[in-house]
């Protein structure tokens, strides 16, 4: 039990299914031609799941002594497991993870693609013994790499099998999961401002660098407020643009990812409590959940 709290295992759950989404509820509907077999993109959502469970280690790890502060009851490094294990599990977890991209690399005839795999496990190191420590960049790191757990299905999968006559339809699939993985990107940057926030004091011990800190927790909620009313203006654009005549679609849209983000946006602007930021964490994440659920609405979206 400890262990799967060490790898947060809901968030990696999260990964998983947003990925086991884009393949089976975008790509099998459009019918694009695919690359990877069931076994083998299970293989990719493994290397995925393997490199952010390791990120999530060592990122508790090197957090000891401020989660002793912001999350005394949650700690685990030293309490249910030692520091000596935790390092051999990251090594262990990271090491399968590059090792499975690396094999699906080469099974798709793309060897240079295993860099992914790597270059992230190093971004999620630098990220938890530097970047963190460093104004915004690391929320903007470990946003992007949120964003990349879903564009790599759409690497692995339909950009292999992408030739000249099925060029169109796997361009226009491709820019669907590009189109997510932007959603994805800034609803987690503006959780991780709201974490930010909610760890304040543990951070100044730490002598992290973070938003809260720099210019103060009101002034932070404002800039909370205000990513949370752009974000909503750009999903009602893009409803106008691509959804405004398919009913069910535009309702959804509405009821579980407009709605929701409304009332994130004056919840942040009153927001004061630890509790109230941890609640605006939490309803950012169900946000996006239902904002990647929104993929099983393609189906429809191709029928009419």
């Amino acid at each position: 039990m400890a262990f799967l709290k060490l790898i947060r295992f809901q968030n990696l759950l999260l990964i998983a299914f947003m990925q086991f989404l884009v393949k089976f509820g975008l790509f099998h509907p459009f019918g694009v031609s695919t690359t990877l077999s069931t076994f083998e993109f299970i293989l990719l959502v493994l290397a995925t799941v393997f490199i952010a469970a390791g990120g999530n280690i060592i990122n508790d790890i090197n957090d000891v002594s401020i989660d002793l502060i912001n999350k005394p009851k949650k700690v685990i490094i030293g309490k249910s497991i030692s520091e000596k294990t935790a390092n051999t599990l990251y090594l262990i977890v990271t090491i399968l993870g590059v090792g499975l991209g690396f094999y699906l690399s080469n099974l798709i005839e793309k060897p240079g693609f295993a860099a992914i795999f790597i270059i992230i496990s190093a971004l999620l190191y630098i990220y938890a013994t530097y970047l963190k420590s460093v104004l915004l960049i690391g929320s903007i790191v470990i946003s992007i790499l949120v964003s990349l757990s879903i564009i790599i299905v759409a690497l692995f999968d339909v950009l292999p099998s992408t030739t000249l006559s099925n060029q169109s339809i796997q361009s226009i699939v491709f820019g669907i999961v590009l189109e997510y993985a932007f959603f994805a990107f800034i609803i987690n940057f503006i959780r991780e401002i709201v974490k930010d926030i909610q760890d304040v004091d543990g951070d100044k011990n730490g002598d992290i660098n973070s938003l809260p800190i720099a210019i103060g927790r009101k002034r932070t909620s404002y800039i909370i407020f205000g990513l949370g009313a752009i974000t909503v203006i750009l999903v009602v654009l893009y409803m106008y643009m691509h959804l405004y005549n398919i009913q069910l679609a535009m309702l959804y849209f509405l009821f579980l990812i407009v709605a929701p983000l409304l009332y994130f946006c004056i919840k942040s602007w009153t927001a004061e409590t630890k509790k109230e930021f941890a609640f605006l964490s939490g309803l950012l994440k169900l946000i996006m959940l239902f904002g990647i659920c929104s993929i099983l609405l393609y189906k429809y979206v191709i029928i009419h």
